[in-house]
């Protein structure tokens, strides 16, 4: 995929950073060979490899500690309360946030 520096330009400002025309051509350079890499791993034909529960499981003998992915208890009032205490803003029990969003 090849990068324009109208692309660079674009992902610095929706990551509010400023970049000089050297830190653009750097950083363009640096995402179009990270790009490139995960072009050739999309390459790779897997088909018939099983996946990894862990990436070092195939050469270590890893014990892995997962638990069962069940729905908890939700909290009491008084827990969520507390927990919305220091929150800047809240509405029916939900933390506020800016939106962030273009």
């Amino acid at each position: 995929m090849a990068l324009t520096e109208q692309d660079i330009g674009h992902l610095a400002r929706l990551a509010g950073l400023q970049l000089s025309s050297q830190e653009q051509q750097y950083t363009k350079q640096a995402l179009s060979r990270i790009l490139g890499l995960i072009e050739q791993l999309q390459a790779v034909d897997t088909t018939g490899i099983e996946p990894m529960a862990h990436p070092l499981a195939a050469h270590l003998p890893i014990a892995l500690r997962l638990r069962e992915d069940t729905a908890t208890a939700g909290h009491t009032p008084d827990e969520r309360a507390a927990h919305l205490r220091n929150a800047p803003a809240q509405h029916e029990g939900l933390f506020l946030v800016p939106t962030v969003i273009e």
